[in-house]
């Protein structure tokens, strides 16, 4: 079963939100072990530039997936 457009987006930005959450608690806990104490305000802006981060890296492989899948409809059409 394909998966509709409006599920695809809100299961992406279901992901990003878990990615950023999961972030940013890493941060808190993480970061006083190795002595960086950081203020709420800064691991929030900090989880939102590593999300950021993050996406800007998967989008090219969305991207190259949305290529190939075309380019397989366009050689099965033809066969």
């Amino acid at each position: 079963m394909k998966q509709s457009r409006v599920m695809s987006l809100v299961e992406s930005v279901a992901n990003v939100m878990v990615g950023y959450g999961v972030a940013v608690v890493t941060q808190i806990l993480i970061f006083p072990i190795f002595g960086l104490h950081t203020t709420l305000a800064q691991n929030l802006k900090m989880g939102a530039l590593f999300t950021v981060l993050c996406r800007a890296r998967h989008n090219p492989v969305y991207a190259e997936r949305m290529i190939m899948r075309s380019l397989r409809r366009l050689t099965t059409a033809k066969n």
